[in-house]
């Protein structure tokens, strides 16, 4: 089902948030508002799908990818208002790490799954019962059809990118990066026994499908994460594991250059391949928000030509050749032609008012969740977030909130006005 088994469970959680707010009322997290704010946005740009954006194709935008986000951030809501108004008991965050873990152990494996068979591939139930014409869509392709990787030219001849069980290459390094986070909490940080040592085996083996992806924005995200996590021990006085973990970094490193793996980093960095394209469609994607700051433009549209000419489009030849998608490569620049200037303000401004209400969280759950919602502002520039990945940014907004940790200065009081006891 992909991202459609989002859609599914959204019934029956929806269900009872409403018995609970018929019951007791539904709390929500601290600076909810930006985010319902920037829901209606998200529904006042629909009255401008019609419309014609300067410098894109004719007709290249349309009510189906617009209703699609709009139905996936309502979704989105109901998973982090179901997570965040669940008690402990009913709930165990223990319980949502685990969850998690496991899942990043699958991401893990469908990595190798991608590098040992790069054409494995099967048609879905889902996809017999869609009509023929939407089922060979390429976008629905992506999110009805399971497949290992994404077979791609970017080095003169064919590369399998991992992204099983996830729809792309960029969303597997996306997910990859994040629930990494939560098996280091929940089996390294909080386990012990064969469990530690298992899932720090599991993470160590991580590398090989993530160099082979060829994301460099997860490759960074990674030392990202590494550099929070020194910071984090640091800061609890933790000097001497801080020097273990950077010997055994050191060391790594040194392996990894003794490995294959540095042929592929070192002939990843000189063919950039997606550079141009890149930055023609974000800045094209600024143009749009600058055009309609306010409310955007409803949904994304495709360029005329290419970042060489507007002349260039698609032949039998090339079919990806020009017209690319405007605001598809990051949820930032998808953000802003659909939503413009002040819809990007609200959603964003809501991760920003978590993360600074919670920038104190002292748990470990509690520093992966803050991590979690950080690395945000980080990939937002290159991937785009939905459906997945802002799935589990919500859900560690959830469990920040839950566990309600205090800013300094603030103590009880604090924790009291953002609505827990």
């Amino acid at each position: 089902m992909g991202q459609f088994a989002y859609w599914l469970f959204a019934v029956p959680m929806a269900a009872e948030l409403v018995r609970r707010h018929r019951a007791a009322g539904l709390r929500v997290p601290p600076g909810f508002w930006l985010w319902a704010l920037f829901l209606v946005w998200t529904l006042l740009g629909l009255l401008l799908v019609p419309l014609e954006v300067p410098g894109t194709i004719p007709d290249s935008g349309g009510y189906g990818g617009a209703l699609l986000r709009a139905v996936d951030y309502l979704v989105l809501t109901v998973l982090l208002l179901y997570v965040g108004n669940l008690t402990e008991r009913e709930l165990p965050a223990g319980d949502v790490v685990r969850a998690l873990s496991v899942l990043c152990l699958a991401t893990i494996a469908g990595g190798f799954l991608g590098l040992l068979a790069p054409r494995f591939e099967f048609t879905a139930p889902l996809e017999y019962l869609l009509p023929a014409g939407l089922a060979s869509d390429a976008y629905v392709q992506a999110l009805v059809h399971p497949a290992s990787a994404q077979v791609m030219d970017i080095f003169g001849y064919d590369s399998a990118r991992p992204k099983a069980p996830w729809e792309y290459t960029n969303i597997w390094g996306y997910m990859l990066s994040l629930l990494l986070v939560w098996l280091v909490v929940g089996w390294v940080v909080q386990g012990s026994g064969w469990v530690r040592w298992g899932a720090l085996t599991a993470a160590a083996l991580s590398v090989v499908p993530a160099v082979y992806s060829l994301n460099r924005a997860l490759w960074v995200g990674l030392a990202l994460s590494l550099s929070y996590g020194a910071v984090v021990a640091l800061r609890r006085g933790r000097v001497v594991l801080v020097g273990a973990c950077a010997a055994a970094a050191v060391v790594a490193l040194l392996v990894l250059a003794a490995s294959p793996l540095a042929d592929v980093v070192r002939t990843r960095a000189d063919n950039p391949h997606s550079n141009d394209g890149r930055a023609a469609t974000n800045s094209a994607s600024l143009e749009a928000a600058d055009l309609s700051p306010v409310v955007g433009w409803g949904t994304t549209r495709e360029s005329q030509g290419s970042s060489g000419s507007i002349a260039v489009g698609p032949t039998p030849e090339c079919p990806g050749c020009g017209q690319h998608v405007i605001g598809n490569a990051g949820q930032l620049w998808m953000t802003l032609i659909t939503a413009g200037w002040v819809g990007t303000a609200l959603s964003t401004g809501f991760f920003a008012w978590v993360a600074w209400r919670y920038r104190a969280a002292s748990t470990p759950v509690g520093q992966g969740a803050l991590l979690t919602v950080l690395l945000l502002f980080w990939y937002m520039f290159f991937y785009v977030a939905l459906m997945s990945p802002l799935a589990v940014t919500m859900v560690a907004v959830a469990l920040l909130w839950r566990d309600g940790a205090p800013v300094p200065g603030r103590g009880r009081a604090a924790r009291t006005r953002g609505g827990l006891r």
